[in-house]
């Protein structure tokens, strides 16, 4: 089973703008809300390449009924916690000329709500999946991505973290399965500016030596790069296409790693490509792209993975 943890999940409101300004009323062109967050943007993602998971985390007020109603809606399974104090957070996107996030701040969760959690990730067993993906409210201490594993020592499990700085790092002396930093935070961890990815490839190679088993690192524009467990490397350009939007990009790569590799029994190019294809057919729309748009990309789509062994 595959499980997903998002400690504060969203409702994404998203708008195009045309040539938005500030200091000034703008109209939209569109508008449309979905449920976000990190991690319930993978189960989404997940979902729509077939494959079942349960999204764990935290919600509360009206916006935390209407998340858990629209992914009852397109049939991903959660097991949310309600909290007492606060609300889910509402995340504003104005795509326009350029594209601008408001962000909120979320519930209160209490260290009786954590528990909870823990109660429900007991029921994780040998084998399974855990995805930890996104930011953690700041009242929350910076570890708590390694609390939740240390809570889950012994167990083997195939963990996925997608977080920045020390919430990252922090989980790297349990070995987790597959992390993937975007190219900022990759740099944003050693202190460096990192431009393409042969830059990126010998910090890649630090983050594994720390612990990581799997280290994906997105790089926008300028594609991607896997360093795997056994030493391969795979690189390759960004797809052609126009982006519309970033939001869930990243996210859609992660389920589409954890799909290929599952649905190709273990083989980390296809895998690879099809977290590329996730991540690209994501960027051109304004949704979580479905299994359909990704497997069109992965037969059409004219780019070429490089493979090194090292």
């Amino acid at each position: 089973m595959i499980y997903t943890v998002t400690f504060s999940p969203t409702l994404d409101y998203v708008v195009s703008v045309d040539g938005f300004r500030t200091g000034i009323i703008n109209r939209t062109t569109s508008e449309q809300v979905y449920p976000g967050g990190k991690g319930v943007n993978v189960s989404i993602a997940l979902k729509n390449f077939g494959f079942e998971n349960t999204a764990l985390g935290f919600t509360a007020g009206f916006t935390g009924a209407e998340i858990k109603r629209l992914l009852h809606g397109i049939g991903v399974q959660n097991n949310f916690i309600n909290v007492e104090k606060g609300m889910s957070r509402i995340n504003m996107k104005i795509v326009s000329d350029t594209e601008t996030a408001i962000n909120g701040q979320g519930p209160q969760i209490t260290s009786e709500d954590i528990g909870i959690l823990y109660a429900r990730l007991r029921c994780l067993v040998d084998g399974d999946y855990l995805v930890l993906a996104g930011h953690i409210p700041d009242f929350l201490p910076p570890d708590m991505y390694e609390q939740v594993l240390q809570f889950l020592r012994g167990r083997n499990l195939n963990v996925v973290v997608d977080a920045e700085k020390q919430l990252l790092t922090g989980t790297l002396k349990y070995h987790p399965w597959l992390i993937k930093p975007n190219r900022d935070e990759l740099g944003d961890i050693f202190g460096v500016k990192i431009e393409g990815r042969e830059e990126a490839l010998p910090y890649a190679r630090r983050l594994q030596e720390m612990g990581a088993r799997n280290v994906l690192v997105s790089m926008g524009g300028d594609g991607a790069v896997l360093l795997a467990e056994d030493g391969t490397v795979y690189s390759s350009d960004a797809l052609k296409g126009v982006v519309v939007s970033t939001v869930g990009a990243g996210d859609s790569m992660v389920a589409g790693f954890i799909a290929g590799y599952l649905r190709s029994s273990g083989d980390y190019e296809t895998a690879f490509k099809q977290g590329m294809c996730a991540g690209a057919a994501s960027s051109f729309s304004l949704v979580i792209p479905d299994a359909r748009q990704v497997e069109r990309m992965m037969r059409t789509s004219r780019f070429e993975i490089d493979v090194d062994h090292i």
